[in-house]
């Protein structure tokens, strides 16, 4: 008995951020711009998991609204929201730094650049280019910042400082380009505010090899996290090898951060504020922290969306301007209850 107790009382965090998850997505398939019968919506979902036979009375044409369209939005959007928590939290834990989030370390602006060429220089090479170059220049841009850090051997400290140096040089590179580019102008920050309309499950199958892989490496690291959390020294005293734990675990959260921008574009705040708010309410081990961030991030990500389709419907607002408008308060929250940061 008392065993069971001490099971339900572990396993009451993740029932509760699953259950959070489940209705951000139900509300999103009940709520958008066509006007979808909601017991109606809710029977077609049921049968659909195939538990359960419902005659839901959809029409076709709510049936393609509903599976086509706003279903794979929603499951991308879950996927882009759990991607940017779980990298967010793994830098915040390789840093012991709670405002540490993957735009600090060059992912953003090397996908910026990565877009902002591919937009100006490859805009007849198929919808696929922007994606990929943002992807690359995600990873690339992570990977210029780490090997420039490490190179100065001084720490976490060095570390972000080289990723705040190359991030800035990277943003340079695409102001200059867009100068040069003036009609390009539009499309470039379009995807700089982030969208995720038009999603389809192609692009959901597409991210879900990297996100799989990421999540599985920052999972497994969440005890790692924990340990160096008390220093390095008391990480060497425990058999874990600081630099290569921060090696995996920058690489890791920088695929999960590429694989979110290639789709989505840049949202801001989510890799910031989720994790500091789940390290709040369910406390400070990363292997509580990591897992329940990437489900909270998915259905933060979801309600944002939501909000973002429907709001001005039948027009749209970015998902980034969203996410900034609720993100920005909590951020000086955080900044007004942040004691003490170490790196």
């Amino acid at each position: 008995m008392r065993m069971n107790s001490r099971w339900l009382r572990a396993a009451r965090p993740y029932g509760i951020a699953a259950a959070f998850l489940a209705a951000a997505m139900l509300i999103s398939a009940l709520v958008g711009a066509a006007d979808l019968n909601p017991l109606a919506t809710v029977s077609a979902l049921l049968d659909r998991l195939g538990f359960i036979r419902l005659p839901s009375g959809l029409s076709p044409l709510d049936r393609a609204v509903l599976f086509e369209i706003r279903l794979p939005r929603i499951v991308l959007c879950a996927l882009v929201g759990g991607l940017l928590s779980i990298a967010g939290a793994g830098y915040q834990g390789v840093f012991r730094n709670p405002l540490v989030d993957s735009g600090m370390l060059g992912a953003s602006a090397g996908a910026g650049l990565g877009a902002t060429l591919a937009i100006v220089y490859l805009g007849g090479a198929g919808p696929s280019a922007v994606p990929v170059a943002a992807f690359a220049g995600s990873v690339g841009g992570v990977a210029v910042a780490y090997l420039t850090g490490a190179a100065g051997g001084r720490g976490t400290a060095t570390l972000l400082l080289a990723g705040v140096a190359v991030g800035m040089f990277l943003t340079a590179v695409q102001t200059f380009v867009l100068q040069r580019s003036a009609q390009d102008l539009q499309a470039v920050y379009s995807w700089l505010l982030g969208s995720l309309s038009g999603a389809t499950w192609q692009q959901c199958g597409e991210i879900l090899p990297y996100s799989a892989v990421s999540t599985a490496v920052v999972l497994l690291h969440g005890r790692h996290l924990d340990v160096l959390s008390v220093g390095d020294e008391e990480a060497r005293a425990l058999g874990i090898r600081p630099g290569r734990t921060r090696l995996i675990v920058v690489a890791a959260c920088a695929l999960a951060a590429a694989s979110a921008v290639a789709v989505s574009g840049l949202i801001g705040f989510v890799g910031i504020i989720v994790p500091h708010v789940v390290r709040r309410l369910a406390g400070t081990s990363y292997r509580l922290v990591l897992p329940l961030s990437m489900l909270a991030g998915a259905g933060f990500l979801v309600l944002a969306d939501t909000l973002a389709r429907t709001v001005l419907s039948p027009a749209e607002l970015p998902i980034g301007v969203v996410t900034a408008l609720i993100g920005s308060p909590v951020f000086i929250w955080i900044l007004h209850t942040t004691r003490a940061v170490r790196t």
